[in-house]
């Protein structure tokens, strides 16, 4: 065994930086300046109510300037600013990707393989990172960083393991086959390669109590592939320290290259790099924000009387997600999750965990009201998120983002025998969730769309592919003027839902600038693996650089839209519309409201959100149309007040910007709504508000 090698190897992982990067904490009064036992939501969203979400690779910029040096770009955050951008969250930027003796290999997720707690030289340097979070500050926003918990790459830490090297095995879900049952595994060949294991052979393994079985969801699955992939990886024969010669199996939730690591092993050794990286995150990088990537997935158990495991979910997960949440809070920052889960897992996950967490609960509902016309299973889903006490002023409301629109619609998967009344009809949770996908896809892929693509967990689309769905649109390259008018008031829509509600608000330059999904030629070898997710990653250029420059992997995709600057000078564009919506927002507090009620509605296709303003500025009322004809729906505001009719309030459109009279017919408010359109009331006065008489509406 070369010594140098594993010296080398030890000197580059993360396990052995993080402990280096304790010491700027350990012992120190650094430690104990706040709480940090309990959500900090409300002071999170009060800090930065409007977050950018980036993507580099994705991001145009001049020629020879790095994605660091572009984000910190004043006139950038000149025009964010003008639009209310209070948070700049740059997805993961850390050295990603594995190891092949001493060379670096490249990521296989999206830099979500971590391998080091450096930036990545192809988004700048260090310094870089200092500027742009200089850059912000001077804007008054923060930064939105990313914590991996989950996994890493195949970078030092894994090869040490695989070497059997000090506590390096304890890092992941990572088990040593003994010599005499090889013959259960396939052949590998290559020091640095491993293979998916068949059914088949996680059954045999499990059976001779290896493992603890199969994966209650396995993502990455290529829907129709010769490969049925299962989250078990075999290695080929590995030399440790001592001499031996092993094989090993390693479980991996997402695709090979990211080792699943081991939250409950005794050495701690998850624990340990997770930390170093929130130390590297919070006190050297400036981070004020961490987000927590698929946590869901850090505790997996064998159950007693099935081959499946208990995989998501897991108790463990919630104590590891807590623990994480605890030293963000514990060092002065924020976290947020990307929980994709049943409501329960929510709730559970987020009594003590992460300040924030993305809405996976209206988001894929709201999907579904813009290509169905009906607002019925978004009802539903906000009235099952009351049921559950789930605090819409928690969760991030974002617009497009780097993933796929998901509809796994996880709750009713896990709540399959369940009974639910939905549309007044009562349904086995897996019918429910069979008829909303069904509904979904018979509309959204195929010869209504050729363009969109699906995924194992949802629709490969932009959210301006999904209304040209809605429309009707086949041919993206052949859109009309009055088309291209239509997506963006549907657009809108999702930009209002999401805005004009409690909680954090996220957008991204695809929504920016209207961006369409990529064609299928496009892509190439990127399409490989099966990972349609880059239909909707296209390169967009937010400043109008004529010579601008992407990451050689993306193509640029079409823009429905003109650059930043020309919309702000139309007062009609989907930008400054947006940032109308945003002095709404700002002006009336309506991310500080409470949500009292969906209201009811006799329009299946109409949508009305209640809430309490902050500082006594009265109600709002969210509406949306998301039908094709016009309506007018009815509000009973004798339930607002208890001691006074409705004639002492007064109405105001604040998308128009004036006082509505007419809106007002004796003790009720009259919502007239046009096709596929959002109104946002403010109910003003000296009435006496109620809150437990809104409760039962």
């Amino acid at each position: 065994m070369d010594k140098d090698y594993i010296k080398w190897l030890e000197g580059e992982s993360l396990l052995f930086n993080a402990k280096c990067l304790a010491k700027i904490v350990s012992g120190k009064s650094s430690q104990w300046g706040k709480g940090y036992a309990k959500p900090e939501g409300f002071h999170a969203v009060q800090a930065a109510p409007v977050w950018f979400s980036a993507y580099p690779p994705a991001t145009i910029t001049k020629q020879n300037q790095s994605i660091l040096q572009f984000f910190a770009d004043a006139e950038l955050w000149k025009l964010f600013s003008k639009i209310g951008v209070k948070a700049l969250h740059t997805g993961p930027m850390k050295k990603a990707g594995g190891l092949e003796g001493k060379k670096y290999t490249e990521t296989v997720d999206g830099w979500f393989d971590r391998v080091k707690l450096d930036i990545d030289s192809s988004f700048g340097d260090e310094e870089d990172y200092l500027q742009m979070a200089s850059a912000a500050k001077q804007c008054g926003a923060i930064l939105a960083g990313d914590i991996v918990p989950g996994h890493t790459g195949k970078g030092a830490d894994f090869l040490l393991a695989l070497r059997n090297y000090e506590d390096y095995p304890g890092i992941y879900s990572l088990i040593e086959i003994r010599q005499e049952d090889w013959g259960l595994l396939p052949e590998v060949e290559g020091e640095w390669d491993s293979i998916n294991l068949s059914k088949g052979a996680v059954r045999n393994l499990y059976e001779n109590g290896y493992i603890p079985g199969d994966l209650e969801r396995v993502l990455f699955s290529v829907p129709g592939s010769d490969v049925e992939l299962t989250g078990w990886d075999a290695t080929g024969e590995i030399i440790g320290v001592d001499g031996i010669k092993r094989r090993w199996v390693y479980l991996h939730y997402f695709k090979a290259g990211q080792p699943t690591m081991n939250w409950l092993d005794p050495s701690h050794a998850a624990e340990r790099i997770i930390a170093g990286d929130i130390i590297k995150s919070i006190t050297v990088l400036g981070n004020k924000i961490l987000r927590l990537d698929a946590n869901p997935f850090l505790g997996i158990e064998k159950n007693s009387d099935s081959v499946t495991t208990w995989s998501e979910g897991h108790p463990l997960s919630v104590n590891a997600s807590n623990n994480i949440a605890w030293l963000v809070r514990k060092l002065g920052g924020w976290s947020f999750q990307e929980l994709n889960l049943t409501l329960d897992a929510v709730k559970a996950f987020s009594e003590y965990g992460a300040d924030l967490s993305y809405d996976f609960i209206s988001r894929p509902a709201l999907q579904h009201a813009i290509l169905t016309k009906d607002a019925s299973f978004l009802k539903f889903m906000l009235d099952l998120m009351r049921d559950y006490q789930i605090d819409p002023s928690i969760l991030i409301h974002d617009m497009q983002n780097h993933d796929e629109i998901t509809y796994e619609l996880v709750h009713f998967l896990e709540h399959a025998d369940d009974e639910f009344v939905y549309a007044g009809k009562s349904m086995l949770g897996k019918d429910l969730r069979d008829k909303i996908r069904s509904e979904m896809e018979s509309l959204a892929i195929g010869e209504h769309a050729p363009y969109n693509q699906l995924s194992g967990n949802g629709l490969c689309t932009t959210f301006t592919g999904l209304v040209a769905t809605r429309l009707g649109v086949r041919d993206l390259s052949k859109i009309t003027e009055d088309q291209k008018e239509q997506i963006k008031r549907g657009h809108l829509l999702m930009a209002i839902f999401n805005a004009l509600q409690p909680g954090v608000f996220g957008l991204s330059g695809w929504d920016l600038l209207g961006v369409l999904p990529l064609s299928l030629k496009d892509l190439g070898d990127l399409l490989s693996d099966g990972d349609y997710r880059w239909l909707n990653r296209g390169a967009y250029d937010l400043l109008n650089l004529k010579n601008g420059v992407a990451d050689a992997v993306l193509p640029r995709a079409k823009q429905l839209y003109a650059s930043i600057e020309e919309q702000l000078l139309d007062e009609d564009s989907f930008v400054s519309q947006l940032i109308k919506i945003m002095g709404i927002r700002e002006k009336y507090k309506i991310h500080l409201s409470k949500q009292l009620a969906v209201l009811d509605s006799k329009s299946k296709s109409v949508i009305m959100l209640l809430h309490l303003l902050p500082d006594d500025l009265g109600f709002e009322i969210t509406a949306i149309n998301f039908g094709n004809d016009e309506v007018e729906e009815v509000v009973d505001l004798r339930l607002l007040s208890a001691d006074k009719s409705a004639s002492c309030w007064k109405i105001f459109d604040l998308l128009r910007g004036k006082e509505e009279d007419n809106f007002l017919s004796g003790d009720s408010l009259q919502v007239k709504l046009s096709a596929f359109s959002a109104k946002a009331l403010l109910i003003k006065g000296n009435c006496s508000p109620v809150i437990p008489a809104v409760a039962g509406i």
